[in-house]
């Protein structure tokens, strides 16, 4: 389901034989899980507790949005690069070994480009340069 549709991430929930009714925010980002109940007794009815449910969604979704711009635009500690975006990174097919110098960037939300520059052909310093201008590029900065 999209994140702009109205129930994203909000599904109703009805145990009548445990008296439970009320609508459940649930989503996971990067490995953590987030939930909360709305009670429809808690919140003065269904309508009531599906709009503080859907408002929490919100603001969790904005939180959680903006988190992710702050990290995208810093530099990590497991960055050994000293460029963010840009990676070297190991891969192994049919037991050959073949190193690059990788460019990652997101064009948009929920989309992610990457573009790889082998060490073999261009050699290590080109490679690097090549990635970081690739980046650079797709970024706009």
């Amino acid at each position: 389901m999209p994140t702009n549709s109205p129930n994203y991430a909000i599904a109703r929930i009805d145990l009548p034989a445990a008296g439970t009714h009320g609508w459940q925010v649930r989503m996971q980002r990067r490995g953590i899980k987030y939930a909360k109940f709305f009670a429809d007794g808690v919140f003065g009815g269904t309508e009531r507790a599906l709009r503080v449910a859907s408002s929490w969604r919100n603001e969790l979704l904005d939180r959680l949005e903006s988190e992710d711009r702050a990290r995208i635009c810093q530099r990590s500690q497991r960055n050994s690069s000293g460029v963010v975006g840009v990676s070297k990174v190991t891969v192994i097919t049919n037991g050959v070994q073949y190193i690059f110098w990788q460019a990652t960037w997101s064009p948009e939300p929920g989309k992610r480009r990457c573009v790889k520059f082998s060490i073999k052909r261009y050699g290590e310093t080109h490679a690097f340069e090549l990635a970081v201008k690739a980046r650079t590029e797709a970024v706009g900065h």
